[in-house]
């Protein structure tokens, strides 16, 4: 039994990890701040079925900010957690382009607290926080690979996601604590957020209104199950970093350090063309998108593709859902949440 903090308890990512991790019989104390960037509803839905879970005295949630100095720090006094899992952050790469002080508060200024938290108690063995796979940026080298250089974000949100990783290692560097980076690739599956792609196409859909595609379809996107996600999460909770005796600052690794520190690609592995996707969803509804084609958008990339070698070698898991069976999932939880 593991104490966990789980912070965006009520988004996607971090519901599905939460019910995972009672169901092994982990003790999890959730918080997210349950704002309003997409239906609130929807998030305390998510709430409902954890305080729902068969182990579900072993969930704890709180309501609270990250920017909450003075509440997250009496948080980590009050629990000795073993393990820190950041979900939390505001996301979405077009809502940076017009948000930007949200991504600035959330993004650094709560991450920050997180890492002052892990670092005032001693009993965090294992800080594990999200970040994307927008990092890359412009990078055109695929698969993207975390060894490679990725200093060009061309998003406000790739950005404050790098930012979370350099904070990451200063402090695993200057205090010895151990920290891993997760870059996510497109996670989807059922209770997404509905910002998504998936999300919108199948609502627009049932709707009989029209979608947006960009870049007229010819994105290709490494589209990733929200199961796979999670049982990547976990594996890595396990597996504490420890330095890497080989790293060299004549030729640095990004990915490893002299420090405790590691990042990782969670994704499919599997880049699938947008168009391809749309088909898919249309096969499960039964009903064919009128298709709205649209230029590339700003923050937006062509291509995402993970290079997931390290995940294979370091915790021996690489994701196992096909966008067709995980397609089909998330439409049958769609109309059986929004439409029974």
């Amino acid at each position: 039994m593991v104490k966990v903090l789980v912070t965006g308890a009520s988004g996607f990512i971090g519901f599905h990890l939460s019910q995972q991790l009672l169901s092994r019989g982990d003790v999890v104390v959730g918080i997210d701040n349950l704002n309003n960037y997409y239906d609130v509803s929807l998030k305390k839905a998510r709430l409902a079925q954890l305080e729902n879970h068969p182990q579900h005295r072993n969930f704890t949630f709180h309501k609270l900010d990250l920017v909450e100095q003075d509440r997250v720090e009496k948080l980590f006094f009050e629990h000795n957690f073993e393990v820190v899992v950041n979900l939390a952050a505001q996301a979405g790469v077009r809502y940076s382009l017009t948000n930007p002080h949200a991504y600035i508060n959330s993004n650094l200024v709560g991450f920050t607290n997180i890492l002052e938290g892990c670092r005032q108690t001693s009993s965090v063995q294992h800080l594990v926080f999200a970040s994307s796979s927008s990092v890359y940026g412009n990078n055109t080298k695929i698969p993207f690979s975390v060894h490679d250089n990725v200093d060009h974000p061309i998003s406000l949100y790739a950005a404050s996601k790098k930012a979370n990783e350099l904070m990451a290692h200063t402090y695993s560097h200057l205090y010895q604590l151990p920290t891993t980076g997760l870059r996510f690739f497109s996670v989807y599956g059922p209770w997404g957020r509905p910002d998504m792609a998936l999300f919108l196409f199948t609502e627009a859909i049932l709707n009989n209104r029209p979608i947006d595609v960009f870049n007229n379809g010819e994105m290709k996107r490494d589209f990733t199950y929200i199961d796979d996600i999670v049982e990547g999460i976990m594996r890595v909770m396990d597996s504490v970093p420890g330095p890497n005796p080989d790293w060299s600052g004549e030729h640095p690794d990004p990915a490893t350090s002299l420090a405790p520190y590691k990042l990782y690609n969670i994704g499919n592995n599997q880049p699938v063309e947008l168009l391809y996707f749309i088909k898919v969803i249309e096969k499960c509804l039964g009903k064919q998108a009128q298709k709205n084609f649209l230029p590339m958008q700003p923050g937006d990339v062509p291509i995402n593709y993970a290079d997931i070698d390290s995940l294979m070698i370091d915790v021996g898991f690489r994701p196992k859902t096909s966008i067709e069976d995980g397609v089909s999932r998330f439409v049958d939880w769609y109309q059986s949440f929004y439409l029974a």
